[in-house]
């Protein structure tokens, strides 16, 4: 697949990254936070973030695995990073990290949003799945912002430099954002 360019009512510009983005992804992600609450590699170096640019995310669209959006302000300047990828049919998970400098704006949260209503109407995914480690409550602001439903706690769900952590579960899924599923829908009674 093609990658896609998306905006959002403050004119945030969500494109994939390129190597002309490297040097930038390699500089926020040198913060201690993005290493400690992410899957990035600790210590981060530049040849991580070159594969990250000019083959990960590339790689994603084209194989319709991992849809990778770099969230810039309009005047070009990266904020942060997220990704969708897939898990199962209709399926995708969501991941993020919003640059230190830049956190507390909100862009992260309009980005998601954004995202998530594209693969809704574009992609045919009835159900976005937000996880983060327990304790990174910057990571679940944002899901909450963003209409995510926390479901509960996966134990020893989630590996995060080598060790098997608890992690946080969450859903985003069409009729939240006022939109129909590709798939009916009937939730559980009591």
């Amino acid at each position: 697949m093609e990658p896609v360019t998306l905006t959002t009512d403050r004119l945030l510009l969500l494109r994939t990254v390129g190597p002309q983005d490297t040097d930038t992804v390699y500089r926020i992600c040198q913060d201690p936070d993005i290493q400690r609450w992410t899957t990035i590699p600790s210590p981060y170096l530049p040849e991580h973030a070159r594969g990250f640019t000019e083959q990960v995310a590339p790689d994603g669209w084209a194989n319709g695995t991992m849809f990778t959006f770099g969230v810039f302000l309009p005047a070009g300047e990266l904020t942060g990073m997220l990704s969708i990828t897939m898990r199962s049919f209709a399926t995708g998970e969501i991941g993020f990290w919003g640059a230190k400098e830049h956190r507390g704006n909100g862009y992260i949260t309009e980005a998601t949003l954004a995202a998530c209503r594209w693969a809704f109407t574009r992609m045919s995914v009835d159900r976005v799945e937000w996880r983060a480690e327990v304790g990174n409550t910057a990571s679940r602001a944002v899901a909450e912002r963003a209409g995510f439903t926390v479901e509960g706690v996966l134990r020893s769900s989630l590996v995060n430099k080598g060790v098997l952590r608890d992690g946080w579960i969450g859903s985003l899924l069409p009729s939240d954002l006022g939109l129909p599923s590709t798939t009916p829908y009937v939730p559980a009674r009591d």
